[in-house]
């Protein structure tokens, strides 16, 4: 039968051509024999690829990472017992949440059970199986030493999903500080001050600037309440839209890259990720320009390009710590340490060591941030509670005044 592909070889260049094979098992097999790394594969009504995706690839959610990382570590366990991959899928498909990743277990399943490999079947889901994870599915299948390969991909998903967590449960309490803030100032604008402008009315007497602006906010924010909420609606999907494209993606990624202590914490957060992402790939007898292409298919932005411009250096003869050391998105101590692994060959390990430690640095500085950010927004919290106060009760205190000079 005819079957059209899409790979890349292993110089990271694409190739979509097609070939004659009895089957697609056998044809995914005589692409690897040609050392192609096979992202798309299709015959009649059999489809792996970008023809059965139903998410973007890129990261996956919080939520998919866990359903990851629990599946490789249970898939270990049973292939390292000697239960055929098969059978390990069928149960594990029947221990999964009902929805979108049982269908994902059950159509792998099913692809293997007609004798597509693995890392094939996987390749119509790239939002829970990126690119490194099927390039070491595969390169277990190649080499017999699969359980080992699916004990790496769980371990490496365990930690990404640990960091995430770290940052997020950073941000829990001072997304409800803010939050409580933003409550406690609606109520005030719609329940407190209307009750002193009626009272100030009344007095007639001079205001000061800042009571007029509060008194004038509030009346917009009563009176005008649906319109309000209609441009903040408006505000934020032009916002949403306009960051969904590569544009705003760029423009935000260098804003947030050039602040003072967040752009340093994003530069080694990505960093981390870079290094364990190569050390994997190159501990388990991955080339180097293979290793580059599936890393940069794996992240995006401005360090996809970076890692871009590194395989193609690195094609042509150059070392990758020189590479790296030609932006400043890479910090010279990385790039100290890679050319160190260079020269004694030991690249592979020293990554994954430079990811431990940049990861154990950041969670230190993601908690040292949130226990300063949240006394900073408690602070700010009482100053706009003080700013209010004053506001409204510095008239009352002015026709005190008055009424005490003018008392015999």
């Amino acid at each position: 039968m005819k079957l059209a592909y899409v790979a890349f070889d292993r110089s990271g260049r694409q190739v979509t051509d097609t070939l004659d094979a009895d089957s697609v098992a056998a044809g995914s097999e005589t692409l690897r024999r040609q050392g192609l790394f096979v992202t798309t594969l299709s015959a009649g009504s059999v489809a792996v690829g970008p023809a059965r995706r139903h998410a973007a690839s890129g990261r996956p959610g919080t939520s998919r990472m866990r359903d990851l990382a629990l599946f490789m570590r249970q898939l270990h366990a049973l292939v390292a017992c000697g239960t055929p991959v098969v059978p390990a899928l069928a149960s594990l498909e029947r221990q999964a949440r009902r929805g979108r990743w049982q269908d994902c277990l059950a159509r792998i399943r099913v692809l293997v059970e007609e004798g597509l490999p693995l890392s094939a079947a996987m390749q119509g889901y790239p939002e829970y199986f990126d690119p490194v994870c099927r390039s070491l599915v595969a390169a277990g299948e190649s080499t017999g030493n699969l359980p080992a390969m699916l004990d790496r991909i769980a371990a490496t998903t365990r930690k990404q999903l640990h960091i995430r967590n770290t940052i997020i449960g950073a941000l829990v309490y001072p997304a409800l500080l803010l939050g409580v803030a933003l409550v406690a100032l609606t109520i005030l604008l719609v329940v407190v001050i209307p009750k002193f402008r009626d009272l100030f009315g009344n007095l007639d007497v001079p205001l000061p600037p800042t009571t007029e602006l509060l008194l004038g906010v509030s009346q917009l924010v009563i009176g005008w309440w649906w319109a309000v909420l209609v441009a903040l609606g408006a505000l934020a999907a032009g916002a949403k839209v306009w960051l969904s494209s590569k544009a705003g993606h760029r423009w935000v990624e260098a804003a947030v890259l050039r602040l003072p202590q967040v752009g340093t914490m994003i530069r080694s957060f990505a960093t981390a990720r870079i290094a364990r992402l190569l050390g994997i790939l190159l501990e388990s007898r991955v080339s180097i320009l293979e290793a580059l292409s599936l890393t940069r298919q794996s992240i995006g932005g401005r360090y996809a390009a970076l890692v871009a411009r590194t395989e193609e250096a690195v094609a042509h003869g150059q070392p990758m710590s020189e590479a790296f050391s030609q932006s400043d998105l890479i910090s010279p101590s990385v790039c100290e340490a890679i050319r160190s692994g260079e020269q004694s060959g030991q690249v592979g390990a020293l990554l994954l060591n430079i990811a431990d430690f940049l990861d154990e640095e950041n969670e230190i500085v993601i908690r040292s941030l949130a226990s300063i950010i949240e006394p900073v927004i408690l602070i700010l919290m009482g100053v706009l509670v003080a700013v209010v106060a004053i506001s409204m009760f510095m008239p009352l205190f002015d026709l005190t005044a008055i009424a005490q000079r003018g008392a015999p």
